[in-house]
């Protein structure tokens, strides 16, 4: 049992408490009874919110930040050279854990409290189906006290592979529903989009995920999205997931750049949910999807990272801002409480997880001790839109997990952060 309180604000998702206090339960839930003896969490001057949720990251890409070539490129000309980096260094169950291990570690350190992993690149050769590349990952994850949704994605693989592979690991890893018991693992699966992936590719996926219970996602209108849609297919790609069955309210598409008006409409009768991506897209050229636009369509928007390969960090919180300062360029200006929304409940609407992303009674206890006191925030007149306004960059001094305190003091508690730096360049160090 854990009682977080002393806070200035705790945001709830329905509510502002005012000096409220959060309850978390030897379960792991958000509760409201507080018996005598409960551990106490200090979040005096801070404002408390729900554990941010990032619906789109590619964990992978955090041991391949920063390459020559890759930054402000043509996505034709980013996607050859980041595959030609892990060519090089080489996939497999030890990159995977070691570079998850490094994203979660920098997620949890920066109010992130789940991750939903799509992972693209798979070795030419896969004779455990990729299990093992999704428990490395799923380890990295329960060792550092992250929750994770894995999306077993494809990139022009062989869609049988792909499927048989969606299969063994869903399998393997968790129940029929996707999600294990304690809400800490998640297997979803996903094409990384109609430029690469065939048909065939999605009606496959489609039926594992059919069979298992499980989420659909995949990445529309990007740059190179566009284009080969409408050279292969002569369409856009809205039009071609439609009629392959993937615009469904079991379908989350990240990015959505450069969407029109009526695909907006189109988008908001399917059911589908979204993920903006802008600390991705935007600083790579590949366009800004008009996310204030989606959500006034009723289309539930949720926020992502996208991988290390187009934007080097895994700051949700970061992003959320350059969320809210892009909004009047691609629409209209958006609240800071609105952003906050998407990277909390609006990314956990995007995996199925009302659970996740809110702190009301019966939800998992996630959440995030934003101290508000410094010189950056100094004279902020609200504390709560100040999250994002003010201090970029921003650190929370304590972060809990299911009623874990896993990042106390704005120090990582479960894994030596130094012990998951040193693995993952000791590793890159060895195969480079």
């Amino acid at each position: 049992m854990l009682i977080v309180r002393g806070a200035r604000v705790v945001v709830t998702g329905a509510a502002e408490l005012a000096g409220g206090e959060v309850v978390c339960s030897d379960d792991g839930l958000v509760t409201t009874t507080a018996p005598a003896g409960a551990d106490l969490l200090d979040a005096t001057g801070c404002v408390v919110t729900p554990g941010l949720v990032n619906a789109h990251h590619h964990l992978l890409q955090t041991a391949f930040r920063t390459l020559p070539g890759t930054r402000g490129v043509p996505m034709a000309q980013w996607l050859p050279a980041m595959a030609a980096a892990y060519a090089a260094v080489g996939v497999d169950d030890e990159l995977a854990h070691a570079a998850a291990s490094a994203g979660l570690a920098e997620a949890l350190l920066c109010g992130v409290t789940t991750v939903a992993d799509h992972h693209l690149s798979w070795p030419a050769a896969l004779p455990d189906g990729g299990v093992g590349i999704a428990r490395a990952t799923a380890t990295a994850a329960r060792e550092l006290g992250a929750r994770l949704a894995f999306v077993r994605g494809s990139a022009r693989d062989d869609p049988q592979d792909a499927a048989a592979s969606a299969d063994a690991i869903a399998a393997a890893l968790v129940p029929h529903g996707g999600v294990t018991d304690d809400g800490a693992l998640q297997v979803a699966v996903g094409p990384a989009g109609v430029h690469s992936d065939a048909p065939e590719t999605f009606a496959l996926l489609a039926e594992v995920a059919a069979r298992h219970g499980l989420r659909r996602r995949t990445q529309a209108n990007e740059q190179v999205d566009v284009l080969i849609a409408e050279e292969r297919y002569g369409r856009r790609p809205l039009e071609l997931l439609d009629e392959w069955g993937w615009l469904a309210p079991d379908v989350t598409l990240a990015h959505l750049c450069a969407v029109t008006p009526v695909e907006v409409a189109r988008l908001a009768a399917t059911g589908v949910t979204a993920t903006h991506a802008p600390g991705c897209d935007l600083p790579m050229g590949w366009g800004v999807a008009p996310a204030a636009a989606l959500s006034d369509a009723g289309v539930p928007v949720g926020l992502g990272t996208s991988g290390g390969g187009s934007n080097d960090a895994g700051h949700l919180l970061a992003d959320a801002r350059l969320a809210l300062q892009v909004a009047p360029l691609a629409g209209r200006p958006v609240s800071a409480r609105e952003v906050l929304g998407w990277a909390t409940r609006g990314s956990a609407d995007g995996l199925g997880r009302a659970d996740l992303g809110r702190l009301t009674v019966g939800a998992r206890a996630d959440l995030v001790c934003w101290d508000v006191t410094g010189v950056a925030d100094a004279a902020v007149a609200d504390p709560v839109a100040g999250l994002l306004w003010a201090s970029p960059g921003r650190r929370p001094r304590h972060v809990v997990v299911g009623g874990r305190v896993v990042v106390r003091d704005g120090v990582l508690q479960t894994v030596p952060e130094d012990d998951v730096v040193a693995r993952l360049t000791g590793l890159l160090g060895r195969r480079r």
